[in-house]
């Protein structure tokens, strides 16, 4: 179909008057997962606040399948005026990787919006394990090369990946073992059938104080509020394992910049309120609401990273 200039030039006319007016009607948010998981969770607690900012429903609609790209791809190509959003984990810029036959591209077909949060991972072994730090775990995983097993939620996700980081930056081998879902291959550390899992802070937690688990380092720039005595990977000696889980904002391509701050800043505000940050800390997850500008470029970082680490160890889907 042939634009006109006259065209071309109404819709750059009209996007500013949209924007302004919106949103006039409930708007979308699609979470490409079950309901329950962490990403319906996080993003249902964003929206109920981030909605009482913008006069109108943020109706979150759970369309799982497929690592979530099924409801990636419902984002992808709806018209971008604002009625439709994407809630998704940082697995949209991990799958790409997995799958080279999506139906999408994930940093080009979609306009970032902002992180909600993120998730820090922490590198926990069974106490039956004789180490006490990471480089601990780093010296007895190289003297016992293949001996070592750690688990993850499955093939590709963020378990996986840290685990993997850690074998290329420490030099070492160990056996991963996929689970389907996080709380099995808690339940199977504990027993000591593997020795080591990199997951969430509330996954390990109540396992951490009981003694059953033994906590050595967070993957994060800094310290952790959960474990204020905990080391950071980089303290312990391995300052390129850095890794989150994470949460973010997705809408439909080329949709109007000021749609997109404004649904950021009704995010920014929602992430300040005390309520809101006492449900999210339950999570496990900070509260980030970064710029679209920032959350575009922190994608395609996080994009680049995930992809060496997963060209590195040859990683495939199940």
């Amino acid at each position: 179909m042939k634009i006109t200039r006259r065209a071309a030039l109404g819709t750059l006319l009209a996007a500013p008057a949209l924007a302004q007016d919106w949103p006039t009607r409930p708007v979308r948010c699609i979470i490409p997962y079950p309901p329950g998981g962490p990403t319906d969770l996080v993003g249902r607690v964003i929206a109920q606040r981030a909605q009482q900012e913008l006069g109108q429903p943020l109706v979150p609609e759970n369309k799982p399948g497929a690592s979530g790209t099924i409801g990636a791809a419902e984002v992808a190509r709806a018209t971008p005026d604002g009625q439709i959003f994407l809630m998704n984990a940082s697995i949209h810029v991990i799958i790409p990787h997995l799958n080279r036959n999506l139906p999408f591209d994930a940093l080009n077909d979609f306009t970032p919006v902002t992180n909600m949060a993120m998730v820090p991972l922490v590198a926990l072994v069974n106490p039956g394990l004789p180490v006490r730090s990471l480089r601990d775990l780093a010296d007895h995983a190289k003297a016992n090369p293949g001996r070592l097993s750690y688990g993850s939620s499955g093939n590709g996700a963020a378990q996986h990946l840290a685990g993997e980081m850690f074998k290329q930056i420490a030099g070492v081998d160990m056996t991963h073992v996929p689970y389907r879902g996080a709380g099995p291959a808690i339940q199977d550390l504990i027993a000591g059938n593997i020795q080591v899992m990199f997951d969430s802070v509330p996954a390990g937690a109540g396992a951490v104080r009981q003694g059953l688990l033994r906590p050595l380092a967070v993957t994060t720039p800094a310290r952790i509020a959960a474990y204020p005595d905990l080391p950071t990977t980089a303290e312990a000696g391995f300052p390129g394992l850095v890794i989150s889980t994470w949460y973010g904002i997705w809408a439909p391509p080329r949709m109007p910049m000021a749609i997109a701050e404004r649904m950021q800043r009704a995010v920014a505000v929602a992430v300040q309120d005390s309520d809101v940050r006492a449900r999210l800390a339950t999570l496990g997850a900070d509260p980030v609401a970064d710029t679209p500008a920032d959350f575009a470029a922190f994608c395609r970082s996080e994009y680049e990273k995930f992809g060496a680490i997963v060209r590195t160890a040859n990683i495939r889907l199940d």
